[in-house]
C-alpha cells in the first residue's frame, strides 16, 4: 500500500471556505437559473390587462400559464436577458434579447393538444402589422384596411422574433381543420351553434320600467354599473351574459333586454380578411377552414384572400402573383401544404376584443400555454381590503 500518498493528503491543507459574497452571488446565479428553467418550461405568471376577456377573466387578474400541457416551446430567442420579455425593465425600448442568434421552432411533447374552448395565451400574430402597445385592444380595431392584397404587402414585418412579442390571452373557439362561422353573434363551428356561456359578453339595450335604478342588486348580477351607459331616461346600454339577462329578469324590473350584434354587413369586409368580395363584420362572417398540417388548398382568387398571410409570413415563403399565376419560392404553383396546425381565438367579451376576427389564424408556433388558474385578482377601483377579490383566489379557468 502507498502509505507515502496517505500521508501526503493527510497533511495538505483543509479546503478554504467560500466567502459571504462567494456564497451570495453562487445562490443568486442558482435562483436564477432554476427560476428561468421553471419559467421556461413548466409554469409562468401572467396579468391580465384588458378587458377582453370577461367575465372569465378579469382586469387585474394574476394568473399560472402551463407551459407542459401542450409541451414547452424551446426558446427561439436564446440570449435574451432573465425575467423580461422584450425589454429591459423601467425602459420602453431597450431591447431585452439579442436577435443575432435564432433557433428553428420546436416543442417538447405535451400532455394534450389544443381543445375548443381552452383558454390560451399567444404571442400576438403580428404578421405583417407593426404592433403598438398591444395591452390597448381598441389600437387594432382601428386599423383601417381596404383590400388583403394591401394588408399583406404594404406593411412592413415587425422586427420582433415570434417568442418576444406580446402575449395575448383568448379562448380558441376553433382548431385546425374546423370550420368557423359567425351569425348575428353566434358562433358556428362545424355547423354546430356556439353560443356563449356565462362567462362571455355581449352587448345588450336594457329598458327598466323605473327611472331610478337601484345598483347593488344589478352589481350582485354581475353588472358593472360604472360602465352602463345611459341613452334615455330608463334605457341603458351594458356588457351582460345571457345568464346575467336572465337573471335580471327575475327581479322584474326591465321592460325589455335586446342583444345589439351587427346587422349582416351590406359593404365589403371590415374584418379579416379584409376581402372587397366579402362582406363581413365582426357578428357575421364565414365560412372560414382553419388551416391543419398536411392540407392542401387549390391557389385560387377565392382561398388566397384568407391563406396568403399564412403561406407567405407563418410559413416564410415568398409569395408572388405574375398575371393569373401564383408562384411559390419562384416556382409556378396551383395547390399549397401547410406546414403548421393553426387556430381561430376570439375574446369572451365579443364587442371588446380584438381576435381572429381582425388579424386572422394563430400558428402554432406562436402557442406560449394553457391558463390554469388565477392566483391573485386587484379590483384597482376598490378600496383598502376590499381591493383584493378573494372569490377569485385559486380559481381555476374555464
Amino acid at each position: 500500500m502507498n502509505w507515502k500518498f496517505w500521508q501526503k493528503n493527510k497533511n495538505a491543507e483543509p479546503k478554504k471556505k467560500k466567502s459571504k459574497t462567494r456564497e451570495w452571488t453562487d445562490a443568486i446565479i442558482f435562483a436564477v437559473v432554476a427560476a428561468t428553467i421553471i419559467r421556461v418550461f413548466f409554469i409562468e405568471a401572467y396579468t391580465i390587462p384588458s378587458g377582453s376577456m370577461e367575465k372569465s377573466l378579469l382586469v387585474g387578474d394574476f394568473l399560472f400559464v402551463s407551459k407542459v400541457n401542450y409541451g414547452a416551446r424551446i426558446p427561439m430567442t436564446p440570449v435574451a436577458f432573465p425575467f423580461s420579455h422584450h425589454t429591459l425593465p423601467f425602459t420602453a425600448t431597450t431591447k431585452a434579447y439579442w436577435d443575432g442568434v435564432q433557433w428553428k421552432y420546436r416543442r417538447l411533447p405535451g400532455l394534450q393538444d389544443i381543445k375548443r374552448n381552452d383558454v390560451v395565451v399567444f404571442n400576438f400574430p403580428e404578421g405583417d402589422t407593426v404592433a403598438l402597445d398591444a395591452q390597448d385592444d381598441n389600437y387594432y380595431r382601428m386599423v383601417a384596411r381596404s383590400s388583403w392584397q394591401e394588408v399583406n404587402t404594404t406593411h412592413p414585418i415587425t422586427s420582433r422574433p415570434v417568442d418576444k412579442r406580446e402575449n395575448f390571452i383568448k379562448r380558441c373557439i376553433a382548431i385546425s381543420g374546423d370550420t368557423i362561422s359567425m351569425k348575428n353573434g353566434i358562433a358556428n363551428v362545424n355547423g354546430k351553434n356556439e353560443p356563449l356561456k356565462n362567462t362571455g359578453m355581449m352587448p345588450y339595450r336594457i329598458q327598466f320600467t323605473n327611472t331610478e335604478i337601484q345598483t347593488k342588486p344589478l352589481e350582485e348580477i354581475g353588472f358593472v354599473t360604472n360602465d352602463m351607459q345611459q341613452e334615455s331616461a330608463d334605457t341603458y346600454l351594458a356588457n351582460a351574459s345571457f345568464e346575467m339577462i336572465t337573471e335580471l329578469k327575475k327581479l322584474g324590473i326591465v321592460k325589455s333586454a335586446t342583444m345589439l350584434a351587427a346587422p349582416e354587413a351590406q359593404e365589403p369586409s371590415s374584418v379579416f380578411p379584409y376581402d372587397k368580395n366579402r362582406k363581413w363584420n365582426i357578428d357575421n362572417f364565414g365560412p372560414i377552414v382553419v388551416p391543419k398540417k398536411g392540407w392542401t388548398i387549390q391557389l385560387d382568387n377565392n382561398t388566397m384572400p384568407l391563406y396568403y398571410r399564412s403561406i407567405r409570413t407563418y410559413e416564410g415563403n415568398k409569395v408572388e402573383k405574375k398575371g393569373n399565376d401564383w408562384y411559390i419560392n419562384d416556382k409556378i404553383a396551383t395547390s399549397y401544404t401547410f406546414k403548421m396546425n393553426y387556430y381561430w381565438m376570439m375574446g369572451d367579451n365579443r364587442h371588446n376584443s380584438a381576435d381572429s376576427r381582425i388579424w386572422g389564424f394563430v400558428p402554432e408556433d406562436h402557442i406560449v400555454g394553457k391558463a390554469l388558474f388565477i392566483w391573485m385578482s386587484f379590483d384597482s377601483n376598490g378600496s383598502w381590503f376590499s381591493k383584493i377579490r378573494w372569490s377569485r383566489i385559486f380559481k381555476g379557468i374555464n
